[in-house]
């Protein structure tokens, strides 16, 4: 539901050059009202994916001209057709890097990006063995995870006992839907990333890469204080970071699109300041941010990533002129307080009447079940909201949340 800002974009901009727009997808639904043609097919295989394209293109009487996705799991998927029918694209070994989280550790390494320490566990004795070199506090995450989902920090032994079967299954029961889900699984034994815990504040990059030059458009500030669950509630742009510092992270976002090989095309760029000033990439993905990101960078600094991502794939360079001074823009991302039944949303009607409100939206009704992070990667809902001057959007968001929330009642009352 997040990202129907980007299919409804996609339709004006196919309407305004003329083209179709073909979506393969295994279960569409409202998806399908932005689209010429819906194609059904197991997404969760890259070979299906691909075969679906070659149907396609064996109907159509134009040849396909882009493929594009904005789904995180796809990535891989969109570079093997991308590859087969000779469109720009990022290259499948750079898609692999940008999903396989391990083999993206590797290629960081490799390429001597700041980092993290990491190891592999598939066991709990190999978790104990991993804190010994990577030490505590200590992150578990998923190796082919999607946003926070079944990541958690451990901080002793005993923690690390208590969570690290829970984060291990979920890490693979929670993402078999992904195209790389059982090559991944068997390669790696069922295990999951334990990685250094690295202090300090933590932001993300949204940057688009034009025939191999980097051009770093928006970095979002996220506030709150994360973990153990690290769940994505709230973001903001402009950074409020010094000029020195905001030079420090052009120059390692440079370094992770070639440590990975990313030459054209969206990205997303994750990274904790180590002692306030140096990035120390998280991880990296080689598409745009998720969820509310399109709109905040388009609102902040008025380039359209989704435009400007169609262009790439058609081999048209994209016109970008971030305005002079960015606007600020801040969104939430909505979590209940406890898992449980929805039984009231309170205060939307209030929240959505707001003049500092430019979307507010909850995905879910009332009688759904709501998980929590970390058995969740995204909220139930998103706001998004804009300001004057970047000292008022700390104030606002905490005004916002106490407007609007997600009551829940534990399930079985």
């Amino acid at each position: 539901m997040s990202r129907r800002r980007h299919l409804a974009r996609t339709r004006k901009y196919a309407d305004e050059h003329g083209h179709r727009v073909i979506m393969i997808m295994k279960d569409p639904e409202w998806e399908a009202d932005y689209v010429d043609e819906v194609v059904v097919a197991d997404t969760s295989s890259i070979d299906e994916t691909l075969s679906a394209a070659k149907a396609v293109a064996a109907a159509e009487s134009a040849p396909i001209d882009a493929v594009v996705t904005f789904a995180e799991a796809a990535v891989p998927s969109a570079a093997r057709v991308a590859a087969e029918f000779g469109l720009p694209g990022v290259s499948e070994r750079t898609a692999h890097l940008a999903r396989d989280k391990y083999l993206m550790r590797a290629a960081f390494a490799e390429g001597g990006v700041a980092q993290p320490r990491f190891a592999l566990a598939a066991t709990l004795e190999e978790a104990v063995k991993a804190a010994d070199e990577v030490g505590f506090p200590m992150v578990l995450k998923p190796i082919i995870g999607t946003g926070s989902m079944y990541v958690r920090s451990v901080a002793t032994m005993a923690e690390l006992e208590e969570h690290f079967d829970v984060i291990r299954e979920g890490a693979w029961a929670g993402f078999t839907y992904d195209p790389l889900h059982d090559s991944a699984m068997r390669s790696y034994g069922g295990g999951v990333l334990a990685e250094q815990f690295v202090p300090g504040p933590e932001i993300c990059v949204e940057s688009l890469v034009v025939a191999g030059t980097t051009h770093v458009l928006a970095i979002h500030d996220k506030p709150l204080p994360t973990g153990p669950t690290f769940e994505e509630v709230y973001a903001c742009t402009p950074t409020r970071l010094p000029a020195k510092t905001v030079e420090r992270i052009a120059a390692a976002v440079r370094d992770v699109h070639e440590a990975m090989g990313i030459l054209t095309g969206p990205t997303h760029v994750e990274f904790r300041l180590a002692g306030g000033v140096e990035p120390v990439v998280l991880e990296a993905a080689a598409r745009m941010g998720g969820g509310p990101i399109y709109r905040s960078v388009l609102l902040s600094t008025g380039v359209d990533l989704v435009e400007a991502a169609l262009d790439l794939a058609l081999g048209r360079t994209p016109e970008i002129a971030p305005r002079a001074v960015a606007r600020p823009i801040g969104f939430w991302n909505i979590f209940p307080e406890r898992a449980g039944t929805l039984s009231e949303i309170v205060g939307l009607d209030r929240a959505a009447a707001d003049p500092r409100v430019d979307e507010v939206e909850i995905y879910r009704h009332l009688g759904d079940h709501l998980e929590v992070p970390p058995r969740t990667f995204q909220g139930h809902g998103h706001l998004i909201f804009k300001v004057n001057d970047v000292d008022e959007l700390d104030p606002v968001f905490d005004e916002l949340v106490r407007t609007l929330r997600l009551r829940t009642d534990p399930e079985g009352r």
